[in-house]
């Protein structure tokens, strides 16, 4: 028994492998293609399959940076964008005049992109693409790096985080929202609605079964809470923490660089 939990691919998964992806390389171009297929209908299958609490989630870890978002000075880059929804709480908190720096948009989905930039019209944004493991950013000029639910599609989370690391300047935060599996009745319970009812209702809607199953196998190879934390550590970060939203099946990673 023991033996078998060590291998659980939570503990020992170095990054997301869609179905049929045997390396980092071919992982990354079946993700990327995943979410340029599902780009049309994402933003009403994540509202209508969490039942709208993504918009909590977002608002509640957007406002938990609001002291670094509110100086106008903070280069703040929202990682994995997606359709934009995190990089428009993210402006919510920053100043209202002119002269802030932009908020920086980044993902490697094109589709997904562009429908992102039609929601940042008349904003102080920028949207980029490009890889996360691989970005267009000098070294130590960031304020404040949030990703929301796509760190977790990273090939390789280790590289990720040394990638964040290299961007920050000293004193600069990370703020990783992702899913996360839940213990007990709740994990019981959410495991029943995200393995069995999601794949069904997203694979519908969407027309891509295959990406909403791969959903659910994407959170049980992410790591768990103690290992994230861990690894976050070992990249230097500092003050790391956890915070568990709606029972524990989604939070809020932060750290700061020294």
């Amino acid at each position: 028994m023991a033996e078998q939990q060590a291998r659980l691919e939570h503990e020992v998964s170095l990054g997301a492998r869609p179905t049929g992806a045997t390396t980092q390389e071919s992982a990354a171009a079946n993700v990327q293609q995943m979410f340029d297929s599902i780009a049309p209908k994402y933003d009403l299958l994540n509202h209508l399959l969490s039942m709208g609490v993504d918009r909590w989630w977002w608002t509640r870890a957007a406002k938990s940076f609001r002291d670094v978002l509110r100086r106008p000075e903070a280069v703040v880059l929202d990682l994995c964008c997606g359709t934009g929804d995190m990089t428009l709480a993210l402006m919510k908190y920053r100043p209202a005049g002119a002269g802030e720096a932009p908020v920086l948009a980044v993902d490697f989905s094109h589709e997904m992109l562009v429908r992102g930039q039609e929601k940042f019209s008349g904003q102080n944004i920028r949207a980029i693409q490009a890889d996360a493991l691989h970005l267009p950013i000098s070294d130590s000029s960031l304020t404040l790096v949030v990703s929301a639910f796509g760190f977790r599609n990273l090939s390789n989370y280790e590289e990720g985080l040394a990638e964040l690391y290299r961007v920050l300047a000293p004193g600069g935060q990370i703020g990783i929202l992702d899913f996360n599996q839940p213990e007990g009745l709740a994990g019981s319970l959410y495991n029943l609605y995200f393995k069995h009812v999601l794949p069904r209702v997203g694979g519908m809607i969407s027309g891509d079964a295959e990406a909403y199953r791969y959903l659910p196998d994407s959170v049980g190879r992410f790591p768990r809470p103690a290992r994230m934390l861990e690894m976050i550590r070992s990249t230097g970060f500092q003050d790391a923490t956890w915070a568990g939203y709606t029972f524990g099946t989604a939070g809020l990673y932060r750290a700061t660089k020294p």
